[in-house]
C-alpha cells in the first residue's frame, strides 16, 4: 500500500507540472502580444521611444524575452565600453556582432528628439523549453538564514541562523536570523493552525489587473478594511495597530515608526483586515453550502429509494427535474428575488462580511443546486443494490426491511458517493462561477474567466496549477477514503488479483 501510495503521488507531481508547462507555452506563444497591453492604461498614454521601451521592459518582466540596454550590450569582453556607446565606432559593431551570433534582434530608437533617439537595443525570444524551465525554475521560493545580505547591519552575520524561540503571543516558534521572514513555523488558531514562511510558490506578479502584486498574494491575502487592535510590541511601546505580526519581513532602512515597535530590521508586515480573502471566502461558501446540501440531499434520496414511486419519491424527482430544466441563471435570479422579499441583500458587498445576512441567499443558491446530483445518484445506487442477491439472503433470513435497507444497503450504495466527497470539499475554493459574480461577491468564482479575458498570463498560470492540483490529489484523496470505507476495495491489486 505504501509503495502504491508514493507512486501514486509521484505520478500525480507529475501531472500537475505537465498540465502547468503545457498552459505555460500555450499562453506565451498562442496569445497575440499586442493583446497584453489591451488593459494597461499607462502604456495606452505613452507615446514614441518611451512607449517601446514600456513594452519590451513589461514583456520581459513577464518572461516573454531578453532585453538589453546599449550598456548591457557594451558590457561584453574585448569591447571599449565608452567606445561602444558611440553607434558608429568600430567597438559597437563588434557588440552588435556578438549578440547577433547569440541569436539577438537589435533594434534602433526612433527619431522623436527625446533621450533614447538614435540608441540602440537588443532582444531574444526565449523558446518554448526556455518559458516553462524559467518559470519553474523561480517557482519555488525557498527562505533560509543566507538570503538576507545587508552591508549595513554587520551584526546580522554575526547572528545568522534559525532558533526557537516564542512568538508576540508566547507560543513557541522556529524563528530566523538572516532569512526574509523572522518566523518560519508558527502556530496560530486558524486552520490548518501551524504555518509556515519557509517556502512560498512564485508564479510571478499580477499583469495588467492589480499589477505588481504576486499572483498569490491577490488570491491569497486579506480583502476589506484593516483591523486594529490593541498590540504591545518588543520595545515595551503599546500601539493601537493591524500589524500581523507572524507576517514580518526583513526591511533594510527601518524608519522612525518602525523603531519605536521593533528591536531589529524584522519590520515590514501584512496588515489584517476584516474580510477573508479570495480563496477564504469562496471556500467559506463552498464548505457550508456543501454540509447542507449533503444533509439535506442524502435522507432525502435515501427516502425516495425505500418509498420508489410514493409520494415522497414523486416529490424528490419533481424537485429534481425542475432543478435541473431550470437554467442555473434562471433559478440564482428567482431565488434572488424572493430573498429581497424577506430584506435579504441581493449583492454581498451592501451588508459586507461582517453580517451574517450576506450569506444567507448565496449558501441557500448554492446548496439548492448542488442537491438534484447527489439525490440523484444516492436514490439511484440504493434501487440498485435492492435488487442485489445480499438484499434476497437477509430478507429470506428474516430481517426486517428496515435494518436490510440501513445495515446492507445504504452501507454499499454510500461507497460511490463517499469517493466524491474529498473532491467536494477541496474543489470548494475555485469558487462558484455565476452565484459569487450575480452576488458580487469577492471569491474565486470568477478569478479565471477575469484573468484570460485581461490576458494576465501569470494569474492563468497561478489558476491552473492550483486547480490542477487541487482536483488530482482531491481524487487521490477519494480513492483512499474509499478504501477505508469499504475493506474490500484495494488500491494496489495486481494482474490476475481480480
Amino acid at each position: 500500500m505504501k509503495k502504491y501510495i508514493w507512486l501514486r503521488v509521484i505520478k500525480s507531481i507529475i501531472s500537475i507540472f505537465l498540465v502547468t508547462a503545457i498552459v505555460i507555452a500555450m499562453v506565451f506563444t498562442m496569445i497575440n502580444r499586442d493583446d497584453v497591453f489591451q488593459n494597461d492604461q499607462t502604456y495606452r498614454k505613452l507615446r514614441g521611444n518611451t512607449k517601446t521601451e514600456y513594452r519590451y521592459n513589461t514583456l520581459e518582466s513577464l518572461g516573454y524575452l531578453d532585453k538589453l540596454s546599449l550598456g548591457e550590450m557594451c558590457s561584453i569582453e574585448d569591447v571599449d565600453r565608452a567606445s561602444c556607446l558611440d553607434v558608429e565606432s568600430d567597438d559597437y559593431a563588434k557588440a552588435e556582432a556578438y549578440w547577433k551570433d547569440k541569436g539577438y534582434t537589435i533594434g534602433t530608437y526612433s527619431a522623436t528628439g527625446d533621450p533614447l533617439t538614435g540608441s540602440k537595443y537588443a532582444t531574444r525570444d526565449y523558446s518554448v523549453v526556455e518559458l516553462v524551465y524559467k518559470y519553474f525554475s523561480k517557482m519555488f521560493d525557498f527562505d533560509y538564514p543566507n538570503k538576507i545580505k545587508d552591508a549595513n547591519n554587520p551584526d546580522l552575520d554575526n547572528n545568522r541562523g534559525y532558533y526557537f524561540g516564542t512568538d508576540f503571543n508566547g507560543v513557541p516558534a522556529l524563528m530566523c536570523n538572516g532569512c526574509e521572514y523572522k518566523y518560519q513555523i508558527y502556530f496560530n488558531g486558524k486552520f490548518p493552525f501551524i504555518h509556515g514562511n519557509m517556502l512560498k510558490l512564485n508564479f510571478g506578479n499580477s499583469y495588467p489587473t492589480s499589477p505588481g502584486i504576486p499572483t498569490i498574494d491577490v488570491i491569497s491575502k486579506g480583502q476589506g478594511a484593516q483591523v486594529r487592535t490593541e498590540q504591545k510590541y518588543e520595545t515595551g511601546e503599546v500601539i493601537n495597530s493591524a500589524d500581523n505580526r507572524h507576517t514580518l519581513r526583513y526591511k533594510f532602512m527601518p524608519d522612525h515608526l518602525d523603531q519605536r515597535k521593533y528591536v531589529d530590521n524584522y519590520a515590514t508586515v501584512d496588515l489584517k483586515t476584516d474580510a477573508p480573502s479570495m480563496i477564504g471566502t469562496s471556500y467559506l461558501f463552498g464548505i457550508i453550502s456543501l454540509v447542507f446540501a449533503y444533509v439535506l440531499a442524502l435522507p432525502w434520496g435515501v427516502a425516495m429509494a425505500r418509498n420508489k414511486d410514493k409520494l415522497t419519491d414523486k416529490i424528490g424527482i419533481l424537485f429534481i427535474n425542475l432543478s435541473i430544466a431550470i437554467p442555473s441563471l434562471a433559478l440564482i435570479f428567482f431565488l434572488k428575488y424572493i430573498g429581497s422579499l424577506f430584506g435579504l441583500p441581493d449583492k454581498f458587498p451592501q451588508f459586507g462580511a461582517g453580517n451574517i445576512k450576506s450569506y444567507i441567499m448565496p449558501i441557500i443558491v448554492m446548496t439548492i443546486i448542488s442537491m438534484p446530483g447527489l439525490m440523484t445518484w444516492i436514490r439511484r445506487y440504493m434501487i440498485d443494490q435492492s435488487s442485489s442477491d445480499y438484499v434476497k439472503f437477509a430478507k429470506a433470513k428474516g430481517l426486517s426491511r428496515a435494518e436490510i435497507s440501513k445495515n446492507h444497503i445504504l452501507k454499499n450504495a454510500i461507497i460511490p458517493i463517499v469517493n466524491g466527497i474529498p473532491a467536494s470539499i477541496v474543489l470548494q475554493i475555485s469558487g462558484a462561477i455565476y452565484t459569487e459574480t450575480i452576488f458580487a461577491i469577492p471569491g474565486m468564482g470568477k478569478m479565471l474567466p477575469d484573468a484570460i479575458k485581461s490576458v494576465n498570463n501569470n494569474m492563468i498560470i497561478t489558476l491552473t496549477f492550483i486547480f490542477t492540483a487541487l482536483s488530482i490529489f482531491s481524487l487521490f484523496a477519494g480513492d483512499l477514503l474509499l478504501t477505508w470505507v469499504d475493506p474490500r476495495i484495494s488500491l494496489n491489486a495486481k494482474k490476475g488479483d481480480i
